[in-house]
């Protein structure tokens, strides 16, 4: 019967604490609203830098909307935290030219976000999602995932948000005769 009661305490132990290990602590619960962007190159797959920008405004979900003008001549993009109405990302696409980045401004540089010392790779749960997909060009995400998986902002955020879906766009701010040097990746993740 000792035994029994034994191994009944260890069960009851072992269940309870799995279930508090796995419950939401006060500490993430007031965690603020944040959305981290990185930028990677298009032929390259290197990660160039990025921002980590933190909101008033808070929300479980992550819609990203677009409100583009076609480059005709001058173009632009803006992707939109729908949620709580801010604008994420804002550039220029310029027809037979090179446009430029309004929206996030002073981006810190890739040897600034710190990397993890371990080789394993890890992977969101969910899938990629790519913002205006375009058939006709080289969309691996994997590859381009590989570049930044290795950050700890990016391991913080598959923790805080596991089901969290991972936002990529292709910003082409040349088009016409474009120049795929020019384009970049650009990854959008929420805690």
């Amino acid at each position: 019967m000792k035994k029994l009661l034994f191994i009944l305490f260890i069960f009851v132990s072992l269940f309870s604490s799995c279930t508090e290990e796995n419950a939401p602590t006060e500490e993430t619960q007031n965690e603020p609203n944040k959305v981290l962007l990185l930028k990677v190159d298009y032929l390259t797959n290197t990660f160039q830098g990025g921002k980590e920008t933190t909101y008033a405004e808070n929300s479980n979900s992550f819609t990203i909307s677009h409100q583009s003008v076609p480059a005709t001549d001058f173009g632009n993009i803006k992707l939109k935290y729908d949620e709580i109405n801010q604008i994420l990302f804002d550039g220029d696409i310029i027809w037979m030219g090179l446009g430029q980045i309004h929206h996030p401004q002073n981006m810190l540089t890739a040897n600034q976000f710190e990397a993890v010392l371990t080789a394993d790779v890890v992977f969101p749960s969910t899938s990629f999602n790519h913002i205006l997909p375009q058939s006709n060009l080289s969309n691996n995400y994997n590859q381009v995932w590989m570049a930044v998986q290795n950050l700890v902002k990016v391991r913080q955020y598959l923790i805080s948000n596991p089901t969290g879906v991972v936002h990529l766009y292709l910003y082409t701010p040349s088009v016409g005769v474009g120049n795929p040097a020019d384009w970049k990746w650009i990854i959008l993740m929420k805690n």
